[in-house]
């Protein structure tokens, strides 16, 4: 089923990625063609003058702006919406996004620092385009309270997401599903549950979340509401983008390799989940593991880690390895 789901995916033309939150900020560091850094974008505003009031302020967290050109249009896609609404609000003035372009938006998991800012980006679509609802993709996963079990056998816990009733209110058409999609005219594949099939990625061990009782604890160290997103380009290959890979960027891209069959996978772009006591043990085998996918570009950002990123720069070159910055821009 879904794997005839995906074979139903239309190919584009071209793909561009705004990195409209990330955890860095880095507007020195040399890119390769295809990637424009935050400070070269802005140098295109008339009158743009450096300074700390004209940059983006870098989050912990993700969001990315990915816009779909086929022929002469193009359908734009949310993903994710970074921690809080100060960094939604501030970015995307200074990066200039056009938010009443935006055809949906999708919630990859249900963690604070990729919803926190969800109801400001709804709002600033529907006030963008004309009051029109805009559809907010989730899983019923997502809707729960969470928490990290200290070591001290304390707990600590994390910001509820929005709720569906006050995502309606902010003006999204709530799209609630455990099963995977195809979104936008087909050009946006949203995936189901993804299966754990590698030895080693098996989550976040002291992850938590509220039983049914309400008051007590329960191990949820697998996160099984992370959802990914691709889309396939037109002479290029599929471009996974995974949000925090709790599933383990193996799985992602193993799931992915399976769901479109023939297709080449060409580049994974998110955080891979490599940083911390537990995800960095298993970076070893991680990087030795994704060299099999023979991806062409690879794009780590967020919740990666400078050792895992450290690690791949050890294996790959630089024209396929670019780590995420917030307001660098990427084509495909």
């Amino acid at each position: 089923m879904t794997a005839a789901i995906a074979h139903d995916l239309q190919p584009v033309d071209a793909l561009e990625v705004h990195v409209l939150v990330d955890n860095a900020t880095d507007s020195l560091s040399t890119v390769p063609q295809g990637v424009v850094h935050e400070w070269g974008h802005l140098r295109q505003s008339a009158g743009f003058v450096l300074s700390g009031e004209a940059l983006c302020c870098a989050a912990f967290g993700l969001s990315l702006v990915i816009t779909a050109q086929v022929g002469g249009a193009s359908r734009v896609l949310l993903f994710d919406a970074g921690p809080e609404a100060y960094a939604i609000a501030r970015n995307a003035e200074r990066l200039r996004i056009a938010f009443g372009d935006v055809g949906a938006i999708v919630l990859s998991h249900g963690h604070w620092d990729h919803a926190g800012g969800l109801l400001e980006a709804v709002g600033k679509v529907v006030a963008s385009n004309g009051g029109k609802p805009v559809a907010c993709h989730v899983n019923p996963g997502m809707f729960v309270t969470r928490a990290i079990h200290l070591p001290d056998g304390g707990y600590m816990p994390f910001k509820d997401i929005p709720s569906i009733e006050a995502l309606t209110d902010a003006g999204a058409a709530v799209v609630n599903s455990a099963e995977p999609r195809l979104l936008l005219e087909n050009l946006f594949y949203l995936s189901g549950e993804i299966p754990r099939v590698t030895p080693y990625e098996r989550g976040m061990p002291r992850h938590v979340k509220r039983s049914a009782d309400g008051a007590s604890w329960e191990p949820d160290p697998l996160i099984m509401d992370e959802r990914y997103v691709a889309a396939h380009v037109k002479d290029k290959g599929i471009i996974v983008f995974t949000a925090c890979s709790h599933a383990g960027v193996i799985n992602v891209l193993k799931d992915a390799g399976k769901v479109f069959g023939d297709a080449p996978l060409y580049g994974v772009m998110g955080g891979f989940h490599l940083s911390g006591p537990g995800p960095e043990a298993v970076i070893a085998e991680t990087v030795a593991d994704i060299r099999a996918f023979g991806l062409k570009r690879i794009i780590p950002g967020h919740c990666t880690g400078w050792r895992a990123v450290s690690a791949l720069s050890r294996m790959f070159e630089d024209d396929v390895l670019v780590p995420c910055a917030v307001g660098r821009k990427f084509y495909f």
